[in-house]
Parts: structure tokens; C-alpha cells; sequence
């Protein structure tokens, strides 16, 4: 299995400031194929780009819409970044914004017939990532291919041509159980199994209009483990500023955490935002709220604390799920050693 010494080569977060104008954003480190904009200064909806879906289209985590084609902002995907439009919500003139960015494979997608529905796939085994969209048929136990080579840990699904929520599959949960990316709902049970991932495919168990409808179009962000770059798991939090550690094996540069049992935000925290260790600058994934900053956690050099005693990270006794990415891996064939902020 390759070791990935230098995380930014599959995924970074970049900060700019809207000209309302157009320009283009440097500074990624690579072509990115998919790119998650926030804005930080203004209350805006969250805008989700991908290279399957190109430079027209977008969905925002924090609602249900259907895929918008009237023009994302997006207007190319470059080498080391991206090039803007003065579409509102992206480029707004003064306005600050956070941007993610994974690699895929660098390409539009190409066929997979692994499962009984064709997708088409972006996949990059290495980082363990896949970008796949699938039109539904409407049949129990259908499969898509999804071209990671391994079983993924995560699935977010959202339905393109019509207003559906953002079904999200985490093995933590089980395959019985979902969670809604653009609602604070604690995990939910579908009533039996509804997604049973495998090395080559997902199955979709049952016919859920987020997932499944005959000719309804989709698309799945498929994430995988990977040692020494990304950790999908669960903890339990302790309601104390001397909160509970998470071990990831690597110095994160993103992370993401929910509740489970009680509803609650899904909390976005990245390395380039001024204000981690203790006070953090976050987002919401499913509101479009402007910045925030509070004392929730510590990002560092082997995963993250919890320094807070409250109830969106740190519950007591409360079960949380999380993703997150690294900076620096804590070993690597590169042997540079992580150290804490």
C-alpha cells in the first residue's frame, strides 16, 4: 500500500478573500476534483463542486435543493487551485471564505460496471477518496461500483435532480443506521440494512428516494481509511474542558465531529483558520451561518482534544462520529516528525 508522506499532494484547505470580480485561487497543490466553499465573513449557503458534475453545477450541504446547473461560480478547474466567476456566494466582493479541496483521479470520471447500476467514477486508491455518480433503478439491492479497491468507512449520498436530503452512510453506525448532513438529527434507523458497502461496490438494500428512485441521478463522496492521512471513528465525549482525546495517528488539517444519540450541529474545523488551540474558528456543515470561534478543541500532533464541556463536541457520555484529514503523518517513509501547534 503506498504511504502518503505529503497529505497536501490529496488534500488542502485554502482561504481567500471575493473581489466580485473574477480571479483564480492558487495554491492547492494540486488540480482539485472536489472543492468545497464556505464563506467565513457572511451568512451564505455551503456550494459543493465536483469534476463529474464540471463547472456548472452545485449542492450545498446545508439544505436539501436540488443540484443548481444556473452556474456555480466555478469556472475551471486549474493546476493548483481554481478560477472564479463574480457569482454571489463564492466571489462576493470583501467577503472572506474557506475553501476545501480533495484530489480525485484528475479526470471527469470514466465507466464502472463492478455493481448492477454503471457509474461513473473519479478515484483515487492512494488517498482513499471517489467521487461517483449513478443514475437509480429503483430496485432493492442494487450495487454501484465505486472504484476504491477497499471497503469505504464513509458514503454521503444526495439525490441531483430533485429536493432530497444528504443521506450519510459511517460503518461506526452500522449499515442499519444513517445520519442527514444538512439537519442536526441524531442518527436515524432505516429499519433494517439500507447500505451494505463492499471492496468494489455499495448496495443499496432498499429503494429510499435519497438513493435509489428509477432515473432519479445521484452522487456519492466515498471515503476510505488510510493510515497516516485520514481516520473516520467515534468517541465518546466527557462534558469537561479537559476533554476526551482522540488518537489519529497524524496531525490533522481537517476535521468534522456529530453527535449521535441527541440532535446537534455537524462542526467544521481546519489547520488554516486563525484561532485553533484553544479558541477555533468553525463552520457548520448544515447551516449557512457566518464563522464562529469558541474554545471546542485542540488540534494535535497524533489527533485531537476536546476543550470544551459542550454538548456539539464534547457531551458527557455522549457518542460522537468524526472525519478527519492530516497535515503531517506522525511516521512516514519521509521520516519528518509532526509537532504540536
Amino acid at each position: 500500500m503506498a504511504q502518503i508522506n505529503k497529505r497536501s499532494e490529496y488534500f488542502n484547505t485554502v482561504l481567500y478573500t471575493g473581489n466580485g470580480s473574477t480571479q483564480s485561487i492558487t495554491g492547492v497543490g494540486f488540480q482539485p476534483d472536489w472543492i468545497w466553499l464556505k464563506g467565513r465573513s457572511a451568512i451564505s449557503d455551503h456550494k459543493i463542486n465536483d469534476v463529474i458534475r464540471g463547472t456548472d453545477a452545485y449542492l450545498s450541504s446545508n439544505n436539501t435543493a436540488a443540484e443548481d446547473t444556473t452556474g456555480s461560480g466555478i469556472q475551471s478547474y486549474d493546476s493548483d487551485g481554481f478560477s472564479l466567476s463574480n457569482a454571489s456566494n463564492i466571489n462576493d466582493n470583501s467577503v472572506t471564505y474557506a475553501s476545501w479541496n480533495w484530489l480525485a483521479d484528475n479526470t471527469s470520471g470514466s465507466s464502472n460496471t463492478d455493481g448492477s447500476i454503471t457509474s461513473t467514477v473519479s478515484a483515487n486508491t492512494t488517498s482513499g477518496f471517489s467521487i461517483v455518480s449513478y443514475t437509480g433503478n429503483g430496485t432493492a439491492n442494487a450495487t454501484v461500483g465505486h472504484g476504491l479497491g477497499v471497503t469505504p468507512n464513509v458514503i454521503w449520498f444526495k439525490r441531483r435532480d430533485s429536493s432530497n436530503n444528504w443521506i450519510n452512510y459511517f460503518s461506526e453506525l452500522g449499515t442499519d443506521n444513517y445520519l442527514t448532513l444538512n439537519l442536526t438529527n441524531a442518527s436515524s434507523s432505516a429499519g433494517g440494512a439500507w447500505c451494505t458497502p463492499s471492496s468494489s461496490t455499495f448496495q443499496l438494500n432498499q429503494v429510499f428516494s435519497a438513493t435509489n428512485t428509477n432515473t432519479a441521478t445521484y452522487i456519492a463522496y466515498c471515503f476510505a481509511e488510510k493510515k497516516g492521512f485520514s481516520k473516520f471513528g467515534s468517541y465518546t465525549g466527557n462534558g469537561n474542558a479537559d476533554g476526551t482525546f482522540v488518537y489519529t495517528g497524524f496531525k490533522p488539517a481537517f476535521v468534522m465531529v456529530k453527535p449521535t444519540v441527541t440532535a446537534d450541529n455537524w462542526v467544521m474545523f481546519d489547520n488554516k483558520r486563525l484561532g485553533y488551540n484553544p479558541d477555533n474558528n468553525f463552520s457548520y456543515a448544515n447551516k449557512d451561518f457566518a464563522e464562529n470561534d469558541a474554545d471546542i478543541i485542540d488540534l494535535l500532533s497524533n489527533g485531537f482534544k476536546q476543550r470544551s464541556s459542550g454538548g456539539t463536541s464534547n457531551r458527557s457520555g455522549e457518542p460522537f462520529i468524526y472525519m478527519a484529514f492530516a497535515e503531517s503523518p506522525l511516521v512516514g517513509t519521509n521520516n519528518i516528525p509532526a509537532t504540536a501547534r
